[in-house]
């Protein structure tokens, strides 16, 4: 493998290889995620027909009125839930505001649940539009990508050579995002220089698995700084480890800068799940991704604290914190 390519990594070994299944998925993922820091995976188990339902419900929010969108708008009060219009973020804060809109989705707790009355941070209710099927769409999506997500740190751990189990407890109430997500079909002449469908950043979590149409567009930087593109690929899902992991190992694991150039005059649709660790989660050097050579870089940090410290840039322009 190389960083001139992308590699497609097929998860069914990990459900159903045992031992030796997992231990040849993770030299795999561990492999990507020391290298180019993505790749695809296909026999993932989610059901092509919810990835589609996900798909047209989204499509059908972003299409409705404006004022209908914005009756659940997002701000740092919602627990980082709710819509978030077009323009409304920067994901690279040193230019133009993104050519995007999105909708947030979290961990749904219930009302009476503890974190939520007692108002932790990241912790709230979600912000439901009034639209037939959205809710149970989004939380069977949610719940699917999710389980994926935890599979993945299995590989993770073992190619790390800690207990398969290490991130379990730290992901059963995980400060998780399910993002929809809606480029507009690019004008040839933009409004403002520099503006990309989601500017050149690194993502914040643990690890992104994202959902993509046949438009294309998602490009992610080489080590070198050439940008090579990541095609769509049918039943796959593109995940990037972020910046928490990488923080996590070390930097053993890398967090790669992608963007995303929308093709002018086309409209573009993905869904993302960002998998972040419990808020409690003390985020500090795995056991063995130090040595005297190379020791720990980062102090210890909760994961509420690290999530709070990513965000606020990202929205600092749009006055939505």
């Amino acid at each position: 493998m190389t960083e001139k390519a992308i590699p497609v990594i097929d998860m069914q070994p990990l459900f159903t290889g045992g031992e030796a299944g997992r231990q040849l998925v993770a030299d795999q993922i561990g492999e990507a995620c020391r290298g180019i820091g993505f790749f695809y995976v296909t026999g993932h188990g989610v059901p092509s027909e919810l990835r589609q339902d996900v798909f047209d419900v989204a499509a059908k929010f972003f299409s409705s009125p404006e004022e209908d969108k914005r009756k659940a708008l997002f701000s740092v009060a919602t627990g980082n839930r709710g819509f978030i219009p077009m323009k409304g973020e920067s994901l690279d804060p040193s230019k133009a505001p993104d050519l995007k809109e999105a909708f947030n989705i979290g961990l749904d707790l219930p009302s009476d649940d503890p974190e939520i009355i007692n108002g932790a941070m990241f912790r709230a209710l979600n912000r439901w539009p009034e639209m037939s099927g959205f809710r149970e769409t989004m939380l069977a999506y949610f719940n699917a990508v999710w389980s994926l997500g935890c599979k993945l740190h299995e590989a993770f751990a073992t190619d790390l050579g800690i207990p398969t189990d290490f991130f379990e407890d730290k992901l059963d109430r995980p400060l998780a995002t399910l993002r929809l997500l809606h480029y507009p079909g690019r004008p040839v002449a933009l409004d403002e220089e520099g503006q990309l469908g989601a500017g050149e950043h690194t993502d914040y979590g643990c690890v992104t698995l994202l959902a993509t149409d046949e438009v294309g567009g998602l490009e992610v930087r080489t080590r070198d700084g050439e940008w090579l593109s990541a095609p769509y690929i049918p039943d796959t899902y593109v995940c990037n480890i972020g910046d928490c992991l990488m923080r996590w190992t070390n930097d053993t694991y890398v967090s790669t800068p992608h963007r995303v150039v929308s093709p002018p005059g086309r409209e573009r649709y993905s869904v993302a799940f960002f998998l972040d660790p419990n808020p409690e989660a003390i985020v500090e050097c795995l056991p063995g991704c130090a040595t005297a050579e190379n020791p720990a870089k980062y102090p210890p940090i909760r994961g509420d604290d690290y999530l709070m410290s990513r965000l606020n840039p990202t929205y600092e322009k749009s006055g939505l914190v």
